[in-house]
């Protein structure tokens, strides 16, 4: 199987994904296709290049309509058939026109325990709102703004003496983890889809 990543800034979590990939700890993934980004100064696409793995830029125009930049997207990477789309730090919401072309088949990681805190900087938001547990969320994407259901989660203490950026880090170290172990279970087949409910079939189970 083939895996694309999205990305719109630093690319910590793809970085992560692609050393996965290296590191031989996904099963079925024979390449990491290509990562794009929406931004041309993203930092995480010469993480990528330094990967060997190709990269493309589609910004969008100022004033242009989702759906031509969709298009655009997609346009770009039609030469590079995948099986799964993973949004590592892509900042913007797909609309139905994109989405409809891999139904089910793209997966976003998100710094907050959602339904909480969705949108950005979620760290900041749940800090603010004095939360003693955070964490990150691996869900498949739909329309909505984090809305999609959920495949995995991870919970993350705040501690007592923590600042927003002491928060932040402590759920990117989980994000790149979880993102990985998604990325797996997807890739293997091992889930249903039922009423919103992401059942994960471990490796225990018939």
């Amino acid at each position: 199987m083939k895996i694309g990543i999205f990305i719109s800034g630093s690319g910590t979590n793809m970085d992560a994904v692609v050393r996965s990939w290296h590191a031989g700890r996904f099963s079925q993934v024979d390449e990491v296709s290509f990562v794009l980004s929406d931004k041309a100064d993203a930092a995480g696409l010469a993480k990528a290049a330094a990967h060997g793995v190709p990269t493309l830029t589609v910004a969008r125009r100022k004033g242009e309509p989702r759906e031509h930049h969709e298009a655009r997207l997609l346009e770009a990477i039609v030469s590079y058939p995948v099986d799964l789309i993973v949004l590592a730090g892509f900042m913007r919401v797909l609309s139905p026109y994109f989405l409809s072309r891999f139904p089910g088949k793209i997966i976003n990681i998100h710094p907050s325990l959602l339904p909480a805190f969705p949108g950005v900087d979620a760290q900041h938001q749940a800090f603010d709102h004095g939360v003693k547990i955070s964490g990150c969320t691996v869900h498949f994407v739909d329309e909505s703004l984090d809305g999609g259901p959920i495949l995995l989660q991870k919970a993350v203490e705040r501690l007592d003496g923590d600042t927003t950026e002491d928060l932040r880090q402590r759920i990117l170290t989980e994000e790149h983890k979880l993102l990985s172990e998604a990325i797996e279970i997807v890739t293997t087949g091992r889930y249903r889809v039922s009423n919103r409910y992401v059942r994960v079939e471990r490796n225990h189970e018939s």
